[in-house]
């Protein structure tokens, strides 16, 4: 994520920001930024860690299962059927990763905006307390592919649109059946893939060459 922040205001309607180190490379587990609204239409942005632990989890560690949340199921699975109604919030990013499967072989790409504009997942959160202190957590929805990514991979996250941002982040929305008209799959021709060096593949590798394109096949 290495979005400058008069364009993270701009594009999010967040008035303040926080210190926007650059990231290139986010993995579960990590924290990551997240937009949210209050009650008064007031935007501001959080700091989750990614992987929702559910408030009536015993465990936090379950968060490591819980990065996605199927956009088809959201509504009926426990760990995620009170966050989509009361707890919405959009995850800003530059673009994101996936793996193509050839055999034995794991292919990154990266996949981005053509326009180079930052993409906003749909994403939920929650709050786990516990003895020694709170998690505050999130999960990015995800959906079917579209065309583009379905060449890498059959699943792709949800990107809403900036005019699609109040909606989802209004409170007082709980209507599920207006909320799943947002996770159509982004348009394919506003994206572009291409592979990337396997220096993605360590969460301990964060640096620009990480989203660089390599030679290789086009998706």
């Amino acid at each position: 994520m290495t979005i400058e922040p008069d364009k993270f205001r701009q594009f999010f309607g967040v008035p303040e920001t926080p210190d926007l180190v650059p990231r290139y490379n986010i993995a579960p587990s990590q924290q990551i930024f997240a937009i949210c609204q209050n009650g008064d239409g007031y935007r501001f942005v959080r700091n989750f860690r990614w992987g929702l632990v559910p408030s009536w989890s015993k465990d936090p560690a379950i968060g490591h299962k819980m990065i996605n949340a199927r956009s088809e199921t959201v509504a009926e699975k426990p760990a995620f059927r009170g966050p989509i109604r009361y707890h919405r919030c959009l995850i800003p990013a530059n673009g994101f990763y996936e793996w193509a499967h050839q055999g034995k072989e794991k292919t990154p790409y990266f996949i981005h905006r053509k326009d180079l504009e930052p993409i906003a997942f749909a994403g939920i959160w929650d709050v786990w307390k516990g003895p020694e202190g709170s998690v505050e957590s999130c999960s990015i929805l995800t959906t079917d592919a579209n065309s583009l990514v379905a060449k890498i991979h059959d699943r792709m996250p949800v990107i809403l649109s900036s005019s699609e941002f109040d909606t989802w982040l209004d409170r007082e929305m709980t209507d599920i059946e207006k909320l799943k008209i947002l996770f159509s799959p982004y348009p394919s021709d506003m994206l572009e893939a291409f592979p990337v060096s396997d220096e993605v593949n360590n969460p301990q590798n964060d640096s620009p060459e990480c989203c660089s394109p390599v030679m290789g096949d086009e998706p």
